[in-house]
């Protein structure tokens, strides 16, 4: 799951939904550097991550992107759930939205001072620029798998990865419509743990 998801399923906790965010960013043992609650976040993330990549809907859909993109599947996928999240309208209106993710960086802001450098860097644009709500945009996807190549050390292109996405986007909307419930009842249990 991209950053939509990870912020979603962090239910409004704000310690949780620093570590949700920023968990990519912390490697090994730097962990240990924030609070618990943070710390509970990147678990949380990590957790989210692999229930993601070794569910079987999940690896349905990454055989959409593999023949192009081999490795990167994943993260092709990750994108492209966030999008149907955004555009579930059993969780949010267009409204709704705009105003979770209005209040995601809100909460973001406050911890500014112990995000890691890149997240730092990075944190300005997903604002400004409004990656959360945009998700639910077309283009706002086509932007995102272009920032994923532009990560990439072995990508040159998202031009294909966007055709592939449109060509399958109601078999990627059942594969969404699959898998996130139960991604939702994983990440109740992990709470209540």
């Amino acid at each position: 799951m991209n950053y939509l998801a990870h912020a979603w399923l962090s239910f409004h906790h704000p310690e949780i939904l620093v570590g949700n965010m920023i968990s990519d960013y912390v490697k090994g043992k730097k962990k240990f550097d924030y609070s618990p609650g943070i710390q509970q976040g990147m678990d949380l993330h990590r957790a989210i991550d692999t229930f993601t990549d070794e569910h079987p809907v999940t690896k349905k859909a990454k055989e959409i992107f593999r023949p192009h993109y081999r490795l990167y599947a994943g993260a092709f996928v990750d994108v492209v759930y966030d999008h149907y999240l955004a555009s579930d309208n059993s969780i949010f209106s267009n409204e709704s939205l705009q105003e979770f993710a209005k209040e995601t960086y809100q909460t973001l802001e406050p911890y500014s001072a112990v995000f890691p450098e890149r997240f730092a860097m990075m944190f300005p644009y997903m604002k400004t620029q409004n990656w959360l709500y945009n998700y639910r945009e077309r283009w706002g996807i086509e932007k995102s798998l272009h920032g994923v190549v532009r990560r990439a050390t072995y990508l040159t292109e998202s031009a294909t990865a966007f055709a592939l996405f449109e060509e399958h986007y109601d078999e990627l909307q059942t594969c969404y419509d699959e898998f996130f419930p139960e991604l939702l009842v994983f990440v109740q249990s992990k709470l209540k743990q």
